[in-house]
């Protein structure tokens, strides 16, 4: 083998630092964004704030009148958190009502024992400060904190007794019959139920602690032991012929069990709230839809001059540092331009094609993808993705998510197109106008949509249907 020089041509895509910041400050949120400039405004003495006058302020956006919306359309807001799955649990065809049994968990503890109450601390908290409340001992209380800790949000446990039997074994030799004493104990903790392994579990612990006098709290134990599906499915005549009782009597033990908390653990999870700041604001102006950006969407920041002027009288090694702080506050100042200039144009390329929404509510929402904003800016379709994630445009009909505005199309009779988004606003128009002894079927809502020029399969009105949390329409009718 020997040394050699060999010439190669090729392509590569290098990203500059500049690049790199520019992307990176694209896919913040407004609140990340703010918080960036903050720790770069105390680390470099090249940057300020100044006294520019910035974007049009909110107070200062003109009012606009939407004559065509309902009242309800115009206070309506996206939502942009996680949907949660109503049908997690059996038997979610009740109406659970706000007063919820609760049991007192009230007890001396030891003087080196934490007794602070848990306000914000989440569900686990609240329960770790009752069982050091509880006196028992540190076996047991080793055995409550696993039991605790293997919680989800509701409150249930999904862990095995072999696996909590594991973990305990650690520290201390147990049986399974300790952790079910330890974890019954739980179950009457504030909120009464918690700890259960299954929702009729649940339901039985809270109806034992209320009682025993308690008008149809036995029938109620019966039903929510052997008879919760049959009362979902088939409503309150066939449960009062399984268990041979009247209607009546049947009725009186349902509105027992709706009183009680099929997820009692979610009064008290702890959630993370993000606070939305608009980074744009739609309005209305002389007869069109236009955009203007909020002011933390466009930070005013500067050169300090100052400093600037220092460059050429100080020493070196002062020199360097500041030609190098100058340059990362022009690189900085340069991407938030960019950012801000990049979330302008798509914005009111998003409000063009959605005027209609603006103007007539949900029903009118366009299908969009985002190909085509990408081909209007003549930007790729990451950047799309990254500008319209966790960006948010105020609205007379609410503030949404940029990305609230994309949605797939369906075609419809005429051979034209209707998203995603404004079918399902047909469909809950169309449920919320139903009879409540007459609910329509999903094969009834897809005549009825398609009598209004769109055509879907009726799968597709069940997955809507699904998605928009409203049942199916026995379970209406039973519901009304």
């Amino acid at each position: 083998m020997k040394a050699g020089l060999q010439l190669r041509l090729g392509q590569s895509l290098t990203l500059t630092p500049q690049l790199r910041q520019a992307i990176r400050l694209l896919q913040l949120s407004s609140i990340e964004l703010e918080a960036e400039i903050n720790l770069a405004l105390e680390s470099n003495p090249l940057l300020e704030e100044t006294d520019d006058d910035g974007p049009l302020a909110p107070d200062d956006i003109p009012a606009v009148a939407v004559e065509s919306a309902a009242p309800d359309q115009q206070s309506e807001t996206a939502e942009t958190g996680v949907e949660v799955d109503e049908s997690v649990y059996e038997a979610d065809a009740f109406d659970w009502d706000d007063e919820l049994p609760r049991s007192s968990a009230a007890a001396s503890g030891e003087d080196n024992r934490d007794i602070t109450p848990a306000d914000d601390g989440g569900l686990l908290a609240h329960l770790l400060w009752q069982l050091n409340l509880t006196p028992m001992s540190d076996r047991d209380r080793t055995i409550g904190r696993i039991i605790i800790d293997a919680l989800d949000d509701n409150g249930y446990l999904q862990e095995s007794d072999d696996s909590l039997l594991a973990a305990v074994t650690v520290e201390f030799a147990v049986d399974a019959s300790e952790i079910q004493a330890v974890r019954r104990r739980i179950q009457h903790f504030d909120p009464v139920g918690v700890a259960s392994r299954t929702l009729s579990e649940c339901l039985g612990v809270q109806l034992n602690a209320l009682s025993a006098d308690t008008e149809g709290r036995r029938l109620a134990l019966g039903i929510v032991a052997d008879a919760l599906e049959v009362l979902a499915k088939s409503g309150v005549e066939r449960v009062a012929k399984q268990f041979g009782v009247s209607v009546d009597e049947v009725e009186v033990a349902v509105k027992l069990i709706r009183t009680l908390d099929p997820r009692p653990g979610s009064q008290y999870a702890s959630s993370v709230v993000e606070y939305v700041s608009p980074d744009a604001y739609a309005y209305r102006y002389q007869g069109r839809w236009d955009v203007r950006l909020g002011g933390s969407t466009s930070p005013r920041l500067g050169i300090n001059r100052h400093y600037e002027s220092l460059i050429g009288t100080a020493a070196r090694s002062d020199a360097t540092y500041l030609r190098g702080q100058l340059q990362e506050a022009r690189w900085l100042i340069r991407s938030l331009e960019t950012r801000a200039d990049t979330l302008l144009r798509v914005s009111r390329a998003i409000v063009g094609r959605q005027g209609a929404f603006l103007d007539h509510g949900p029903e009118a929402m366009r299908p969009l993808v985002l190909r085509e904003i990408a081909d209007e800016v003549g930007l790729h379709e990451s950047t799309i993705s990254r500008v319209t994630t966790r960006k948010y445009l105020h609205t007379p009909r609410g503030t949404f998510e940029l990305k609230h505005f994309f949605s797939s199309s369906l075609a419809t009779v005429d051979g034209g197109a209707a998203s995603s988004t404004a079918i399902q606003a047909m469909i809950r128009r169309l449920v919320e106008a139903e009879s409540p002894r007459r609910p329509l079927s999903d094969a009834s809502l897809v005549t009825e949509l398609k009598a209004q020029g769109v055509s879907v399969a009726r799968r597709t009105v069940a997955k809507y249907r699904d998605v928009m949390n409203i049942p199916s329409s026995n379970e209406r009718q039973r519901l009304s």
